[in-house]
């Protein structure tokens, strides 16, 4: 299984201090290196622009090559999530008119794409445009971190 972390997987990581936790991130380094664990660019961008955790951006870095470019199946897919009008609000208007970067989309496209797992703290909100919702809809996994850490059998 392939899972596609969302920005608010890393940031909930941000509370497993390396030093304390340092099993779970043997784990997740293990996991990065084998490709099992990958995100998308615009999560990296996003992690760039607001992360408060030195040791969340320095991981990041360390594992840059994780954080892939959409292909041309998964840009086709984000097209046809925005073909959707409830979808249309995944991508808040301030963070159009200030340039940032949106993830939510690539994220959902990626795991459809390469049949993967989504991990992301979000909610199911039924008839909203959440990733849980739209993976419901687009028949793509998605689970939470606390799921995540018990499927690969993670503890303290």
């Amino acid at each position: 299984m392939i899972y596609i972390f969302d920005t608010n997987v890393f940031m909930a990581m941000g509370h497993f201090f390396p030093s304390r936790f340092p099993t779970i991130w043997a784990k997740i380094d293990e996991l990065a290196q084998t490709k099992v664990l990958r995100s998308v660019k615009e999560v990296r961008r996003e992690i760039e622009v607001n992360c408060p955790y030195d040791y969340i951006e320095a991981w990041v870095k360390k594992h840059h090559d994780i954080f892939l470019p959409p292909t041309e199946e998964e840009s086709k897919i984000v097209s046809d999530i925005f073909k959707k009008e409830q979808y249309r609000g995944i991508v808040r208007r301030e963070k159009m008119l200030k340039g940032l970067p949106v993830a939510d989309p690539f994220i959902i496209a990626a795991a459809k794409a390469n049949k993967a797992c989504v991990v992301t703290q979000e909610s199911l909100k039924p008839g909203g445009a959440r990733i849980p919702t739209i993976c419901s809809d687009l028949h793509v996994d998605c689970i939470d971190l606390e799921k995540f850490l018990e499927q690969q059998d993670l503890k303290y």
